[in-house]
């Protein structure tokens, strides 16, 4: 009977965490399979719950104790692999700016559908001394609120409009936002040039339309590539685990966490909303992506109370 308890409870390790080596080994066209990559990194403590029982069952019982040592070189094989994926969260380079170089403050809030809280984001704004703003799933009446609780006079000059569902994405800023282009995506993706720099505000489909997630990952990237873009912000609905990520990673685009080895840090499911309301924060599908012309002084997240999203914020300067 205790051998069967022991198999059970190392099946059930198991299986979620093989669930998630497969998904981001071999990165699925299949929606199901897209969506649980995200949660790749879970398999880290898995992996190692599932190799510490192994591990004292083939210590405290010699009988059948053979099956229980190679199960655990299995699975600290896959433990291996998963920290070799996640090491680029926490280790690496991350080059220093210019001297004297602008500190520039960046902010991405994914609204849910016009139900973020308007106070708390203009006070995110304002606290923060955000430069620049990029805003999805912004309606007209939050829009509104925000611009009437001082959102206007904080960050006058904007591209993008809103919209009454998911589609509205914009970019607010605190000096002019100039040769303004519209992104091929699905939901609205604007680029603009910010000062010296050129931005990208996106907001790619969630992989629940696979085919159209990737043709709008796709899309970014070309904009991005087409135009030596500086920054690319916004909710991606994407992981760094995920190979559209990795592209724009391999593109030179490097998120501002992993520059700054800030290591997991998840925006969503966020408050208790949405369609996951039990669970924590567990992914990162919230991104600010630098070109090598900016370095990353740090990111942080911010609650926002209504969105299923917290809001993000990096500090970012020119670097050689």
């Amino acid at each position: 009977m205790r051998r069967i308890v022991f198999w059970a409870a190392a099946l059930v390790l198991a299986l979620p965490a093989l669930t998630l080596t497969v998904a981001r080994a071999f990165d699925s066209d299949n929606g199901s399979m897209i969506r649980i990559e995200a949660f790749t990194p879970l398999a880290l403590p898995i992996y190692a719950a599932l190799l510490v029982l192994l591990a004292v069952g083939a210590a405290r019982h010699k009988d059948g104790r053979k099956p229980r040592l190679l199960a655990a070189v299995l699975a600290l094989a896959a433990l291996i692999v998963h920290s070799w994926w996640f090491a680029p969260q926490v280790v690496g380079d991350n080059p220093a700016p210019d001297d004297g170089a602008e500190r520039i403050t960046v902010m991405n809030a994914n609204l849910y559908e016009g139900r973020a809280d308007a106070r708390q984001i203009v006070d995110a704004v304002r606290d923060n001394h955000v430069d620049l703003l990029v805003l999805e799933e912004i309606t007209p009446q939050l829009l509104e609120k925000m611009d009437g609780l001082g959102l206007a006079d904080l960050l006058p000059d904007r591209v993008g409009e809103p919209d009454y569902m998911v589609a509205g994405t914009m970019i607010l800023a605190n000096r002019p936002l100039t040769d303004h282009v519209r992104l091929r995506t699905t939901f609205q993706g604007w680029e603009a040039r910010f000062g010296t720099l050129t931005v990208l505000g996106v907001h790619p489909v969630a992989p629940v339309d696979p085919a159209g997630w990737r043709a709008d990952h796709a899309a970014i990237l070309r904009q991005a590539e087409a135009d030596d873009a500086d920054l690319i912000v916004g909710d991606m609905n994407a992981t760094p685990d995920h190979d559209v990520m990795r592209r724009l990673d391999d593109a030179g685009y490097r998120d501002a966490a992993e520059l700054s080895n800030e290591g997991w840090q998840p925006t969503w499911p966020a408050n208790h909303v949405g369609i996951l309301p039990l669970l924590p924060p567990l992914i990162r599908i919230d991104h600010v992506l630098l070109a090598d012309t900016l370095a990353s002084l740090g990111t942080r997240t911010v609650d926002i109370d209504g969105t299923d999203h917290l809001a993000l914020i990096a500090t970012v300067a020119r670097r050689g």
